[in-house]
């Protein structure tokens, strides 16, 4: 083999975007192979399954984990490695795709994501900070974005809806959700900084953007060693759909609604709220969060 071959894990999620993509994880094992390198794939019928699989494999040694699929398998990835120094590739197959995004990483082009990691596969990888999630005895890194407001409740109901089977249930649930949706009581705690106030969206970012390119905070930087806190104050239902399609566009930043903070430590307690972490379920509010320089290495 090459002297610069690497032993890789490639860990492939059959049902990324929702199983549009399932001919992408052969491909790019395939591609890494006529590279030279030295690959093991693992796929398994479910995420649990496939979890478990990869930690296995992780345990025997390996030189990188490739993850193909959206930020599931991102965070699958993210969790496993943040702190080992073992670098991390994503090849973009998902709906979401805002790790990759942050990155600067091909997006809706697997083909041109996988050459993009063969390349990144012959430099010394990117190291970027991650976040750690203290949720009671649970610790889950992330990161991209936690969410603790409408966008959370929104992921917490299209979670439980069985239909459509596409990313348009993540729209049907916000427009169910915006039905009854009131702005909540929150406590939020920056840096030792108590505050107590109600607001429609309390978000903390280590990147931009979240929901597959919703830019929330357009200016967030992965290498920064610090949290942004994004806080949409209340407002009316007309108002909050009116501000929506800013912030896809990262132009509300200057709303009169919309307020942002940074530090290294937050804690927000809120009732009623269910955090969600790059996608993934955390659990009830409250939730200590707080960034880790430098903690994840990156193929880019």
């Amino acid at each position: 083999m090459p002297s610069a071959s690497k032993r890789l894990l490639v860990a492939i999620n059959p049902a990324a975007s929702f199983g549009r993509n399932r001919a992408v994880g052969p491909a790019v094992a395939e591609r890494l192979m006529r590279e030279g390198h030295e690959v093991t794939v693992l796929r398994e019928a479910n995420f649990e399954l496939l979890r478990r699989e990869v930690e296995s494999a992780f345990a025997l040694g390996t030189d990188g984990l490739v993850v193909v699929g959206g930020d599931g398998m991102v965070s699958l990835g993210v969790n496993l490695l943040a702190g080992t120094g073992v670098p991390l590739g994503i090849v973009a197959a998902g709906t979401g795709n805002d790790l990759a995004r942050g990155l600067g990483l091909p997006i809706g082009d697997p083909a041109a994501a996988t050459e993009a990691l063969v390349e990144a596969l012959g430099r010394p990888p990117k190291v970027i900070d991650a976040g750690l999630i203290r949720h009671g005895e649970l610790r889950t890194w992330f990161a991209s974005v936690v969410s603790t407001g409408f966008d959370a409740v929104v992921n917490e109901r299209a979670n439980g809806m069985t239909r459509p089977k596409g990313p348009s249930r993540y729209t049907l649930a916000m427009v169910r959700e915006l039905v009854t949706f009131r702005p909540r009581s929150y406590t939020i705690t920056v840096d030792g900084v108590r505050r107590e106030q109600r607001a429609m969206l309390v978000s903390v970012a280590n990147n931009s953007s979240i929901g597959g390119g919703m830019r929330i905070v357009p200016h967030a930087d992965l290498s920064d060693g610090l949290l942004d806190v994004f806080i949409v104050h209340p407002l009316s239902r007309a108002r909050l759909v009116a501000v929506f399609p800013k912030v896809f566009a990262g132009r509300h930043t200057d709303h009169p609604a919309v307020e942002f903070l940074t530090g290294r430590e937050v804690r927000i307690e809120a009732d009623d709220i269910v955090a969600y972490a790059d996608g993934e379920r955390i659990g009830q509010l409250p939730i200590d969060v707080e960034i880790v320089p430098g903690a994840l290495a990156v193929f880019r």
